[in-house]
């Protein structure tokens, strides 16, 4: 486990679970999102992109250690990393995302582990629909209804999974690695 990140004197922090991207992934979504994604919309930047795993949303900074040992618990009992790939693109009524393909659904049992370890620690509530693999590109007060094509990135791996701090800007939210732990079992 690497730690980037610290909450330490905060109260409450704003968390959330999710998977890291490679740099090749990253490097060839922001050269899309500049070339693809052209509207009067947010393109949120590189370090803003990722695969929510889980949202947990406001917690006691005391949770963390207990959210880091669970998606470490989850990572660790996956056999392979998940690997997806570009399936659509979707808009719903504030954000545009690049659906993506799981093979095998691995990191959709990824993502039921986590959700599950952080549930029976009462830290989590699932949310009424299915997850979804999915990187936010767009963020829009209107939907723009674009119809890109789809980037050339071929499938990828993630990189890891990781614990997020979510700080609340005025121009937007601030992400913080806080833990960060390697896929592939």
């Amino acid at each position: 486990m690497s730690s980037a990140g610290s909450v330490e004197g905060r109260e409450r922090v704003r968390l959330f679970c999710a998977l890291t991207l490679p740099d090749e992934a990253l490097d060839a979504l922001v050269a899309w999102q500049r070339d693809a994604l052209r509207c009067d919309a947010r393109a949120p930047g590189r370090d803003h992109l990722h695969i929510t795993l889980a949202f947990l949303g406001h917690r006691p900074s005391g949770d963390l250690a207990p959210v880091a040992e669970a998606l470490r618990e989850a990572v660790v009992e996956s056999s392979s990393a998940p690997l997806l790939a570009p399936l659509r693109y979707r808009e719903t009524r504030s954000v545009g995302m690049l659906v993506l393909s799981d093979e095998g659904r691995r990191a959709g049992e990824l993502a039921a582990r986590v959700q599950a370890r952080l549930e029976s620690l009462g830290i989590y509530e699932p949310e009424g629909r299915a997850w979804l693999p999915h990187v936010t590109v767009l963020r829009f007060r209107r939907p723009p209804r674009l119809r890109p094509a789809l980037p050339d990135i071929g499938a990828f791996s993630p990189s890891g999974a990781a614990v997020y701090h979510s700080l609340l800007r005025p121009g937007g939210a601030q992400y913080e690695v806080l833990h960060v732990f390697a896929l592939g079992g």
